[in-house]
């Protein structure tokens, strides 16, 4: 279960992290052990860690642990600490998609729903788009109302292989024989 802090002001950020991984190196950022920042350094919203932040390779253990075991097909949610500004519209969005199961998608127009805003489609898909960590709070699971991949922060290639690596997961979990 992720432990989901969002406030109105910007949280704390001094230290990050490289982690490398099968889409290219991933940068967490935030303070302690709580997250607050996490991108896709080679997709098309990459973060530039500010001077003052300390790059601690050992920080962010647990999250690198987790990281890791999803891209094995090991992890199906995270448990971790998050600490991230949004407005209550923007939270309420993010709280929703962490409800996405592993390896499903639903659409901007669930999500909506969901939060019982039917009508705010449109701000859904921008609050998506702003999500601040990715892949922890799955935005990449949203979909358009008739399939198709849309816009994800890292790009819409990175979304396609996150959601091909879950369905692949998934798969072998229905294969794998019952004991």
């Amino acid at each position: 279960m992720i432990l989901l802090q969002i406030e109105n002001e910007l949280p704390t950020v001094t230290s990050y992290r490289r982690l490398p991984s099968p889409l290219g190196e991933i940068l967490i950022a935030g303070e302690s052990d709580r997250i607050s920042l996490l991108g896709f350094q080679h997709g098309t919203s990459p973060i530039e860690p500010r001077p003052e932040w300390e790059e601690t390779p050992t920080d962010f253990a647990e999250a690198a642990r987790q990281i890791e075991a999803y891209f094995r097909g090991e992890l199906r949610s995270f448990d971790l600490q998050v600490q991230i500004s949004g407005t209550p519209f923007q939270g309420a969005v993010w709280r929703a998609l962490t409800g996405i199961p592993y390896g499903r998608t639903a659409s901007y127009r669930e999500i909506a729903a969901r939060i019982e805003n039917p009508r705010a489609v449109r701000a859904v898909g921008l609050a998506n788009s702003l999500n601040p960590v990715p892949l922890i709070i799955p935005c990449h699971r949203v979909i358009g109302a008739d399939g198709r991949l849309t816009g994800y922060r890292g790009g819409i290639e990175i979304k396609r292989k996150l959601l091909e690596l879950e369905e692949a997961a998934n798969r072998r979990e229905v294969k794998s024989p019952a004991c």
